[in-house]
């Protein structure tokens, strides 16, 4: 049989028929359609499916995968002692401000023609007119 042929029949790609053909199964989109096509292929040329499928798994079997070492998780630690001072400092300031107000001298800070101390000592002072 063609390869295109078995592409028709198994309606597996030709580039893939030939990437099983080279035994260049890491070409392959995945473990699942490699295992797929290699039950597809093996069924149109009049083999083994089980045959051919233990094969591939006794060959994927000597390939030692080493796994991906892992990365440190980044701890939010240091980015949540910066929000605690951001918010300690302005508890600080805000409590600064309610202080100052509460603790404010009260009618120094009148005009002198409305404070009560000024309008007396007018009232008092004796007038230069007669």
């Amino acid at each position: 049989m063609s390869v295109g042929e078995v592409s028709r029949a198994t309606r597996i790609p030709v580039a893939a028929i030939g990437r099983i053909e080279a035994n260049h199964f890491d070409d392959l989109p995945g473990e699942v359609f490699a295992r797929g096509f290699l039950k597809a292929y093996a069924t149109v040329v009049g083999l083994s499916a089980d045959d051919v499928l233990a094969r591939y798994t006794a060959a994927r079997r000597i390939v030692s995968v080493e796994p991906l070492p892992m990365a440190t998780p980044v701890s939010g630690s240091g980015t949540r002692r910066f929000g605690v001072a951001i918010a300690f400092v302005l508890l600080l300031v805000l409590f600064t401000l309610a202080l100052s107000i509460v603790l404010r001298p009260r009618g120094h800070d009148r005009p002198q023609e409305l404070s009560w101390q000024n309008a007396t000592e007018q009232v008092d002072q004796p007038t230069m007119s007669g």
